[in-house]
């Protein structure tokens, strides 16, 4: 089997190979703190060996609950906000038909989202589409209190209860929560919901591989069993064992804080492939909120190209010289289609003729990148040798480790997010919360 490729070398002509050969040692020591969980936040480091962890029992068992739900389910609907939405939407994404959700009856079940805003009018539709179809309902979160999934359940619950009974939609609702605590916890306990436990020691934008992503994806018909063997590949080739120039997460994790420090803020995730749109939303997470706090952290950003060529290429490519670029590239498209000849060739296209279109496709990669390059963009590039579940596995636990590498080296916690917090209790000040009498009043002050 193929693997996934790391290739730094188009970073050289503005940081040197001896720059991040000088980052060797640092990076091999936050490694170390990683893996010997003696640094901040070393009690959410479950997701570190869990590739491996995972037993055949636990896979299972996800599969025989999957294959109970889809039968009576053309719509899975997932509930939950962050992490406990974004790998199971990069993964469905990237491998769904990307127009199967408007082919009435299609197998397998259609994966829509809810709780990830607080949408009326979202809400509203969704509830008018639900009104025709069968659905089931995932539901993701720690506490069941988190207001936005906590509004998206119990409106989504009553209509569900509503449409088909309560009896017929206990058994079409799962929970995944915590093992003993938390409002969803009970409801699950007392309704009989099938429910999946989200490990303590693993924080939401690392859940991907835990009950969070791999329930809804099976449901859905992702080969989940794929998707976890190639996170644990790469869990092997990540591994302390690897020495440091063969290692992609310490090579990776080197060359994005070099290139930080030599005054490059912005990295840009580009990919050239519109099914990866969400795996570029999951790393803006991951990357964001881990790197992100005490005044320090690349900033996340990402670009569909070619499409965003034409909007964002200009800022790219003559804009403020203070970002990179790291693109996700996938070497085979799973089908061809090659470019007609016209008689008339009215479009100018004919020098194109039997060219399949992933060729046009890879030589507007390669001339943005060469252009980008001209204009002082440095490039990290990885390969995928084709979309499947097996690469994505290899893709995302690459950046989870790597990213629990960058974290150290910048010297901050990379599991906490204290910043989330803030905006949370202005709204919940706003919206005269019971137990924020104090922060009403201060905030009401200020408007």
């Amino acid at each position: 089997m193929e693997e996934i490729k790391l290739d730094i070398s188009r970073v050289y002509n503005f940081i040197s190979k001896e720059e991040i050969k000088n980052l060797e040692n640092e990076t091999l020591q936050a490694q170390k703190t990683l893996y010997e969980g003696s640094g901040d936040g070393s009690g959410f480091l479950g997701w570190l060996r869990l590739p491996s962890e995972i037993t055949e029992q636990q896979i299972e068992l996800i599969e025989e609950v999957a294959q109970g739900i889809t039968p009576n389910t053309d719509i899975l609907v997932v509930i939950g906000i962050g992490g406990s939405y974004l790998g199971a939407r990069a993964v469905n994404d990237a491998l769904a038909n990307n127009f199967s959700h408007l082919l009435k009856g299609a197998k397998p079940p259609q994966m829509l989202f809810a709780g990830h805003n607080i949408g009326e009018d979202y809400m509203h539709e969704l509830l008018e589409l639900l009104d025709d179809y069968n659905y089931s309902i995932v539901v993701i979160s720690k506490s069941g209190t988190t207001t936005e999934p906590a509004l998206a359940f119990r409106i989504l619950k009553d209509h569900l209860v509503e449409k088909i009974g309560k009896e017929e939609a206990g058994k079409r609702i799962v929970a995944v929560t915590d093992a003993e605590r938390g409002a969803l916890r009970q409801l699950a306990d007392e309704e009989g919901y099938k429910s999946f436990v989200i490990p303590d020691n693993v924080g939401g934008r690392f859940s991907v591989f835990t009950p969070v992503g791999l329930i809804p994806l099976a449901i859905c018909g992702v080969n989940i069993r794929q998707l976890i063997e190639g996170a644990k590949e790469m869990s092997q080739r990540c591994s302390p064992d690897t020495l440091f120039e063969e290692n992609p997460a310490a090579q990776y994790a080197a060359t994005r804080n070099a290139l930080y420090r030599s005054g490059k803020k912005i990295e840009i995730m580009v990919n050239y492939h519109n099914k990866l749109h969400f795996v570029s939303e999951w790393w803006k997470q991951l990357y964001g909120e881990s790197e992100g706090k005490e005044g320090k952290g690349i900033f996340p950003a990402s670009v569909d190209n070619s499409t965003d060529l034409h909007s964002m290429g200009q800022y790219i490519q003559e804009g403020e010289r203070i970002l990179f670029e790291t693109v996700i590239s996938v070497e085979k498209a799973n089908h061809q289609i090659k470019v007609p000849a016209n008689e008339a060739n009215l479009d100018q296209l004919n020098y194109l003729a039997s060219d399949p279109i992933d060729h046009v496709n890879k030589m507007a990669e390669l001339g943005t990148i060469l252009a980008h390059l001209d204009g002082g963009v440095p490039n990290i590039r990885i390969s995928l040798p084709m979309l499947n579940a097996f690469y994505l596995g290899q893709l995302l636990y690459f950046f989870e480790n790597a990213c629990g590498i960058s974290g150290y080296m910048l010297g901050i916690n990379p599991f906490n997010q204290p910043g989330v917090e803030a905006y949370k209790k202005n709204m919940f000040a706003l919206l005269e919360k019971p137990g924020f009498e104090k922060e009403t009043a201060q905030i009401k002050s200020r408007r």
